[in-house]
C-alpha cells in the first residue's frame, strides 16, 4: 500500500446553525478543506452522515454533496455507522488511497440535526431498535447504566464524571468552531438537571449541526501541495454486539480495545508514544472507559487519571483538546473528521491556544452507539 497523508482540513463551527441548509454546511467544510490543501479538484469523495433521512429528510449524500460542490461526475458515497460514520469515512478514503485507486480524495462529515422534529428518535437507531429503544431505553440511559457499572466495580467518583465535562468546556472555551465556549464547574455538572441517574445534562454532549472534512492524498505527491502533510500511520476498525446486555462486560468496550489493537499494530506504536487524543466523549463516561480501553491507563483507573490532571492541556495525555463532543458539540455524521481536524492542527502546530507542546503522534478515537462501532486511527509528523 502506498503511504497516505493529510494535506489539508477545514470545519464549519458547530451548533444551531438555523440559517444554512445541511448541504450548506458541508460545501463550506469541503471548500476550506480544498483551499487549506492548495488542490482545486478532487477524484473521489467519501461523505459521513448517520440518518439525514430522519433529520432533514434527505438521503442520496454523496449525489448531493458532489451536485452542490460543483464536482460530479466525481464518484461520491455515502459512508453510516451512526456516530462513527465519520471515522469510517475517513477509513474508507484512506484505503482508496492507499490502494492507488484514487490520488486526491475529500473524506468529510456532515449532520443537521437541529432541523428535526424529534433527534431522540433518529439517534435511537443507533441502539437495538427491537431491544433497547423500543422498551424506552435512550441513550443517556444505556450510559448511565455503563456509568453505575464502573461505579460499582472500581469506585469511580461521581465527581471524576464532573471532571470530565469541567476538562472539556475548558478546552472548547478556547476553541472559535465549538459550539459551547464557556468553561465550567464541578458544581455546574452536578446540579444540573438529571438525565438518567447518575447523568445529568451536563454530562452529555449536545444536539449540533456542522461539518468537517479534510483532504488525503499519497505521500509521494504532497510535496505539490504542502509542506506539513500529515501521515495517516495507522487504522482500526472492530465491532460489538449492538446491545448492552448481550455483552460480558458492559463496562468494557470490546470495540474501542480491537479497534485500538489494529491501528496501534498498523503503527507500530505503543499507547506511550501518544503525545494527545481526541476520543468520543459523548457522555463523561464514555471518555473514562475508552482512555482506559485505547490502553492508556489501566481498567478502572480511567476517573483517576482525570482527577490527576493527566487528561488537562498541560498533562500527561491531553485528551479532548478541542473540547470534545461535550462542548465543541457532536453533529453525529462530522464528529469523527472533527477529531482528524484537531490532531492535523496540533501535529502541524496551529493549535493555537489549545496548542499542545511538541505534539508529533495523535490518536482519534470514533465510536457508534453505545460502543457497537469503533474506529481508530494514528497520525504523525
Amino acid at each position: 500500500m502506498r503511504e497516505v497523508v493529510v494535506i489539508g482540513c477545514g470545519m464549519t463551527r458547530f451548533g444551531e446553525l438555523w440559517e444554512k441548509s445541511l448541504r450548506d454546511i458541508f460545501v463550506e467544510a469541503a471548500l476550506k478543506a480544498m483551499d487549506d490543501a492548495g488542490v482545486d479538484h478532487i477524484d473521489s469523495m467519501y461523505v459521513g452522515s448517520m440518518t439525514p433521512g430522519i433529520f432533514v429528510g434527505q438521503e442520496h449524500i454523496g449525489c448531493i454533496m458532489a451536485d452542490y460542490l460543483g464536482i460530479s461526475p466525481v464518484p461520491a458515497v455515502r459512508v453510516e455507522s451512526a456516530c462513527a460514520s465519520g471515522g469510517l469515512a475517513f477509513r474508507q478514503g484512506f484505503i482508496e488511497v492507499a490502494s492507488g485507486m484514487s490520488d486526491i480524495v475529500l473524506v468529510g462529515g456532515v449532520e443537521k440535526m437541529t432541523d428535526s422534529s424529534d433527534a431522540i428518535y433518529g439517534l435511537a437507531a443507533a441502539a437495538d431498535r427491537e431491544y433497547e429503544a423500543y422498551n424506552g431505553v435512550t441513550f443517556p440511559g444505556l450510559y448511565a447504566m455503563i456509568a453505575r457499572a464502573h461505579m460499582h466495580r472500581y469506585g469511580t467518583a461521581r465527581e471524576q464524571l464532573a471532571l470530565v465535562a469541567v476538562k472539556n468546556h475548558k478546552n472548547g472555551s478556547l476553541n472559535p468552531n465549538a459550539q459551547f465556549q464557556k468553561e465550567i464547574t464541578v458544581d455546574t455538572v452536578l446540579n444540573a438537571t438529571l438525565v438518567a441517574d447518575p447523568l445529568t445534562l451536563m454530562d452529555c454532549s449536545p444536539i449540533s449541526d456542522g461539518a468537517a472534512c479534510a483532504v488525503l492524498c499519497p505521500l509521494e505527491l504532497a510535496k505539490n501541495y504542502t509542506d506539513t502533510p500529515v501521515r495517516i500511520v495507522g487504522s482500526g476498525v472492530a465491532t460489538d454486539t449492538i446491545a448492552l446486555h448481550q455483552r460480558e462486560d458492559i463496562t468494557r468496550l470490546n470495540a474501542v480495545v480491537k479497534s485500538s489493537e489494529a491501528a496501534f499494530k498498523m503503527a507500530g506504536l505503543t499507547p506511550d508514544k501518544v503525545d494527545l487524543a481526541e476520543v468520543h466523549d459523548c457522555f463523561t463516561i464514555a471518555e473514562i472507559c475508552v482512555t482506559e480501553d485505547l490502553g492508556f491507563v489501566e481498567k478502572g483507573k480511567g476517573g483517576k487519571f482525570v482527577e490527576e490532571g493527566k487528561t488537562a492541556l498541560d498533562g500527561e495525555l491531553p485528551v479532548n483538546t478541542s473540547g470534545g463532543l461535550k462542548s465543541k458539540g457532536h453533529p453525529v455524521g462530522a464528529t469523527g473528521i472533527a477529531q482528524i481536524v484537531e490532531i492535523f492542527e496540533q501535529l502541524r502546530g496551529s493549535g493555537e491556544k489549545r496548542q499542545v507542546k511538541d505534539a508529533k503522534i495523535g490518536l482519534a478515537q470514533n465510536m457508534g452507539g453505545s460502543g457497537g462501532s469503533s474506529v481508530v486511527h494514528i497520525l504523525s509528523l
